[in-house]
């Protein structure tokens, strides 16, 4: 709970001077049985208006000190809590931000939702309470215990018996329950990324009619959740009755025997008011006790969750180096690179992959599914560090360079499109921010965008769905190939980010690209051999390793897995013609 310090040091005085309004309040509210206590003894018994008049316009101005105190807490508490809750998210969304790809791989994101926003709510609510009506219970027992021992002390051996059996209870709600809410908000995490699965696929969902499937496991899931919900809740449910009854056997016993000492004359009526009266605060004190420990093992529960995420550490340090002035903009070599995404234990993806790329040279990747193509690339902006060897950017180790002074040179199109709420143009300028509108023209012409753009009923100003929903799947490949053109990089890589063009429209957009690009190092990965034919070199993946690097004549003629997939994918026909040539 380390992290919490700052929150602490910052809103720490405000937090005191809340408690101490609290306290303040809490005090008005123990002098009120002994007000009475006099009212009834030394007025109404007494048969002294005077004093019943006196006694009791000190208790309405001690009732409005505290209403003040009361009011002065309340407006404390929110500004606290809610400046806190609001610096704490935005600190963990920074948090996450920084962390890398191997962090998230070890996250659940739907976990990482739930911590952002349900668990900080429990922090936020357990903090404010404890501004509001937590801190007040315990010095409303406390004073009332030494209140209702100078009114009486006969009477006060009841307290000895009531209090330790409360506190057993206490400490017995606290070890059943944290872990059982732990689970809770495990679960809640399941049901989050159950709901995240399914909006995310929901055409998947209607086309194929799969509707009670998703019902089913949505409903299992939410069984799950509830189960463990009405399992904590009920476990925490008994103790509050059992703290209540103790007490009120309490204020029984203060009756009987305060009755019989009344009757003796050795007690006074006003003082078994009074005593009940404390009870009763002493009742109030441990009911809001226990429920404060109910809402301590949530927040602990949640504060453990958002710990282990300001705990994680981004594994990828660097040395502070810059890349050189003038240097060649755009080269990539890689040297004796190998890869696993389990680190140094984990399967290898990529084996002993070695190769150079030139400023302005475009180089092709092509292999069949799960040959490396994509984790190849993500090792330049550095995702990823390699597990052996290493990966240069302009001669310079991608390890030692600041990641944000490396990804300046680089933009990616991966190879599902992310899109993002808000317009068209938002979402181009992703890539550049202070991209002037004619670069933003510019860069939607070469990727074929503009004219769809122009169509749409706002043109660029159109407001776009969460992903883009309502733009087709080429639409939101070409808005992000757009979106990585604007940023005018060094190095372009393009993730097999043309599938759902037809190939008329992938024609004229690796035309334009030609022109555009010129000068720009440029990785194309595909799937269709088409794609990559006429790329400066080409690399052909297979098995993680490099089966065969060259142009597509040398490659056709030299390397048989190039073959088969140039046959199987356009034909022996073309083939023994294109050799012939």
């Amino acid at each position: 709970m380390r992290y919490l310090l700052p929150y602490i040091r910052k809103h720490g005085m405000l937090f005191l001077l809340a408690l101490l309004f609290v306290s303040c309040e809490a005090l008005c509210d123990l002098l009120q049985p002994t007000l009475i206590s006099r009212v009834i003894d030394e007025g109404v018994a007494e048969r002294d208006l005077g004093a019943v008049l006196r006694f009791g316009g000190v208790m309405l101005l001690v009732t409005a000190a505290g209403a003040v105190f009361a009011s002065g807490r309340n407006i404390l508490a929110s500004r606290v809590s809610q400046r806190f809750s609001a610096e704490l998210r935005g600190d963990l969304f920074r948090k996450i931000q920084s962390l890398s790809f191997i962090n998230f791989d070890r996250i659940d994101k739907a976990s990482l939702v739930t911590r952002l926003t349900n668990d900080v709510t429990q922090v936020q609510n357990f903090a404010n309470g404890m501004m509001r009506i937590f801190a007040k219970a315990p010095i409303l027992g406390v004073g009332s215990l030494i209140m209702a021992m100078r009114l009486n002390p006969e009477l006060s051996w009841i307290f000895a018996v009531v209090v330790p059996v409360v506190g057993m209870l206490i400490a017995l709600n606290l070890n059943i329950g944290f872990p059982l809410f732990a689970k809770v908000q495990a679960s809640l995490d399941r049901l989050n990324g159950m709901i995240r699965e399914y909006l995310a696929g929901v055409r998947v969902v209607k086309a194929f009619n799969r509707f009670d499937y998703e019902t089913g496991k949505f409903a299992g899931v939410n069984a799950e959740y509830r189960g463990r919900s009405e399992t904590a809740l009920r476990v925490m449910a008994v103790f509050n009755p059992l703290i209540a009854l103790t007490v009120n056997f309490g204020i029984v016993a203060v009756l009987w025997f305060g009755a019989s000492g009344v009757s003796k004359g050795g007690m006074q009526v006003g003082h078994i008011v009074a005593f009940v009266n404390y009870m009763t605060q002493i009742l109030f004190s441990l009911m809001t006790i226990s429920m404060v420990f109910n809402m301590f093992v949530r927040a602990k529960a949640s504060a453990a969750r958002i710990g282990e995420v300001f705990a994680e550490t981004n594994p990828m340090k660097w040395r502070d180096e810059r890349f050189a002035d003038g240097a060649a903009g755009g080269k990539v070599e890689f040297e004796n690179v190998s890869f696993s995404y389990g680190g140094a234990d984990g399967e290898t993806v990529l084996k002993s992959v070695s190769f150079a790329c030139m400023p302005g040279e475009t180089v092709g990747i092509i292999g069949s599914t799960g040959s490396g193509k994509s984790t190849l690339v993500h090792l330049i902006p550095r995702f990823y560090d390699a597990t052996e060897g290493r990966v240069l950017v302009d001669g310079r180790d991608v390890s030692s360079v600041d990641p944000r002074l490396l990804r300046d040179k680089v933009a990616i199109v991966p190879q599902e499109a992310v899109l993002f709420s808000g317009t068209i143009l938002d979402n181009i300028r992703f890539g550049n921010e202070r991209a002037t509108m004619e670069e933003v023209y510019e860069a939607a012409r070469v990727a074929q965008a503009h004219e769809f753009i122009s169509q749409a009923p706002e043109g660029y100003h159109t407001r776009l769905g969460q992903g883009g929903v309502n733009l087709s799947g080429g639409q939101k490949q070409r808005l992000s190939i757009a979106r990585a053109l604007v940023r005018k990089p060094s190095i372009l890589i393009l993730d097999d980010c043309t599938s759902a063009l037809d190939p008329t429209t992938e024609a004229a957009l690796k035309a334009a690209l030609r022109t555009y690009a010129k000068g720009i190092t440029c990785f194309v990965i595909a799937q269709r051999i088409a794609t990559v034919m006429d790329a400066d070199r080409i690399i052909v993946m297979e098995n993680g390793e490099i089966a065969g690097i060259g142009t597509h004549e040398k490659l056709l003629k030299e390397n048989r897995i190039y073959r088969e997939i140039y046959r199987s994918q356009i034909g022996e026909e073309m083939e023994s013609h294109a050799v012939c040539e």
